[in-house]
């Protein structure tokens, strides 16, 4: 039976992907650390804890920062896939030394654990973010893209990103990073764009959007990212140890264009959306190149747009217990270049 940690598996695609791994193979044991931050919940899990330890899920409530428990949680399995991160650009601007603590100095403290037992371990994912590359210089962004972070959150997730590859280049830990794209999915927090919009339209509030609403991001359903990281834990290791892979579907769509698919679904022919100003640190425009996965692995995209969008649209519709508790967190307070005081 292997072993797989996944740490922050209790966050958004932490837990898509043991949900994942929970269906789809049940011979493994699965391990879940996560702090329980604002984003995580064990009530995304797939089973609930009790008293009595699941025989193939297991949860630590514990930071990756505790250099202890991480050697104990590693030295006992076979792959670790590391998704514990502070991930909010416009949280990373008003609280920003938390993030470099989470996703720099935590991912440093799973790199130690993994390679003082690399014996063992047979593969470290590292979950980044295509946020690293910053604005694309290129039709679309591959794996050679400049790194250019735009935010606090960018620029945490660039150290922790080449940090991994040092340990790699350094110590031969079996590292891969993988660099998603925007995810979109259900059990994802309010403070992001497609629940947010939902769930607007679901309380009849009117949608918010940034500025002019043309920034413009390549989503990806978390189905989709589940089984890119499944085909990188099975791969043979000399096809993706020590190489970073984009996970993305190709097509970038703009906020503005997202609220009005929303709108289409939910209640087409109402002019729902309004605009604020410009988030600091705001990308314009990202799109994957994913080629370099689909040669390597086979792997493609299967969730089409609008059909995912529908699901999750299902979801929260069906799920108000779940997401009426983060309301108060949807809006979130900034200060602007100019001095001016906004919500995001």
């Amino acid at each position: 039976m292997k072993t797989i940690l996944v740490t922050g598996g209790a966050g958004f695609i932490g837990s898509a992907f043991v949900h994942y791994l929970f269906e789809h193979y049940p011979a493994y044991r699965i391990v879940v650390v996560d702090a329980l931050t604002y984003a995580g919940s064990v009530e995304n899990l797939p089973v609930k804890l009790g008293e009595k330890e699941h025989e193939r899920l297991s949860f630590w409530y514990g930071d990756v920062q505790n250099g202890e428990l991480m050697d104990t949680l590693v030295s006992q399995s076979d792959v670790v896939v590391h998704f514990a991160a502070e991930s909010h650009v416009t949280r990373s601007i008003y609280d920003n030394t938390k993030f470099f603590r989470t996703d720099v100095l935590g991912t440093q403290i799973v790199a130690n654990a993994v390679c003082k037992y690399k014996e063992k371990v047979n593969r470290f994912i590292h979950i980044s973010t295509s946020e690293v590359y910053g604005t694309a210089l290129t039709a679309k962004i591959d794996e050679s893209h400049p790194l250019n972070p735009l935010s606090p959150y960018a620029a945490a997730k660039v150290g922790a990103d080449r940090l991994v590859y040092s340990y790699w280049q350094t110590y031969g830990i079996p590292a891969v990073i993988v660099r998603p794209f925007n995810n979109y999915g259900i059990r994802q927090h309010l403070e992001k764009v497609v629940p947010r919009f939902i769930t607007s339209i679901i309380l009849k509030e009117k949608l918010r959007v940034h500025g002019n609403g043309q920034a413009a991001r390549d989503f990806i359903h978390t189905h989709d990212t589940c089984r890119a990281i499944d085909m990188i834990m099975h791969a043979q290791p000399d096809k993706v140890i020590g190489e970073v892979f984009n996970v993305g579907s190709g097509q970038h769509r703009t906020i503005l264009s997202i609220a009005e698919d929303i709108i289409d679904l939910m209640c087409p022919g109402n002019e729902c959306h309004m605009k604020v100003g410009d988030r600091p640190g705001q990308v314009m425009r990202h799109t994957a190149d994913s080629s370099k996965i689909e040669k390597v692995l086979g792997w493609k995209p299967q969730v089409e747009w609008k059909e995912g969008l529908r699901q999750v649209i299902d979801w929260y519709f069906n799920n108000e217990e779940w997401w009426m508790k983060q309301l108060w967190m949807r809006e979130i307070p900034i200060i602007t270049k100019d001095g001016m005081r906004e919500l995001h």
